[in-house]
């Protein structure tokens, strides 16, 4: 008779960013279900990141807030390298992100820096942190939550889809890099999710363009990376799978 593999690795924490809210808060939920604790990064809901603690909570798992600015590396170093000196979670998820649209011809050029601060240097400030200590237990993965606008290319969205793809780039770069010692290193890319990021589009006119016909759910999105976090992921790496319903193939 074999033996069950494991649902959940030995060292049971997960790092996430962005997850007061939306794709981010389902994540840490359904981690949280799968025997995972949390360090909950946000930046300001404090409200929402409090009921997403009790939740996981009431799960039975541990739920640590982390509020800081992951864009700026002395909040992220003063906040994680206390924590990591005592414990090195299994898992990173860069889920955090905001949008600023509008066409190239009318952004401004802190509408670019602000969307590529928070996901491109956001990745470099923590997937720096946790791929060093990472690399000293020889074994740990990492999640970059991308999006269907950084496979595709959307109009509107210069700034957005520049960071989603460069997410794409740096995270198949440091797959290369780290796979050696075991430090597994994937995208997820959502496409249209049923979150507040989407309640001003013409859904109407997109809703056709997508082969099963509707949004996506953050739970859809979560399960990808409960897997993507599992014993069973184990020889997955420098990959993007995405979460789209058909709307990109």
């Amino acid at each position: 008779m074999q033996t069950p593999i494991a649902p959940v690795p030995s060292s049971q924490t997960v790092f996430i960013s962005g997850a007061s809210r939306g794709i981010g808060a389902a994540i840490a939920e359904r981690l949280a279900e799968g025997g995972f604790d949390i360090w909950l990064n946000y930046h300001s809901a404090h409200d929402q990141a409090r009921a997403v603690q009790k939740k996981i909570e009431a799960l039975g798992r541990k739920c640590l807030l982390l509020p800081f600015d992951i864009t700026k590396i002395e909040e992220v170093s003063l906040v994680l390298d206390p924590l990591l000196e005592q414990e090195i979670p299994f898992g990173m998820v860069h889920n955090a992100g905001i949008t600023r649209d509008t066409l190239l011809p009318m952004m401004r050029r802190e509408e670019w820096d602000q969307v590529i601060d928070v996901h491109l240097n956001g990745f470099f400030n923590l997937a720096r942190i946790f791929s060093k200590v990472m690399l000293g237990k020889r074994k740990g993965r990492i999640i970059a939550i991308s999006s269907v606008s950084g496979e595709t290319g959307q109009a509107g969205q210069v700034n957005y889809s520049a960071a989603k793809a460069g997410l794409i780039g740096a995270a198949k770069a440091l797959a290369r890099e780290l796979a050696r010692r075991n430090i597994l290193v994937n995208v997820v890319s959502p496409g249209l999710i049923d979150t507040e990021m989407v309640k001003d589009l013409p859904l109407e006119k997109m809703l056709p363009m997508i082969p099963l016909n509707r949004l996506g759910t953050a739970r859809e999105v979560a399960g990808l990376v409960n897997f993507l976090l599992s014993e069973e992921a184990g020889y997955i790496t420098g990959q993007v799978l995405s979460v789209n319903g058909g709307l990109y193939m």
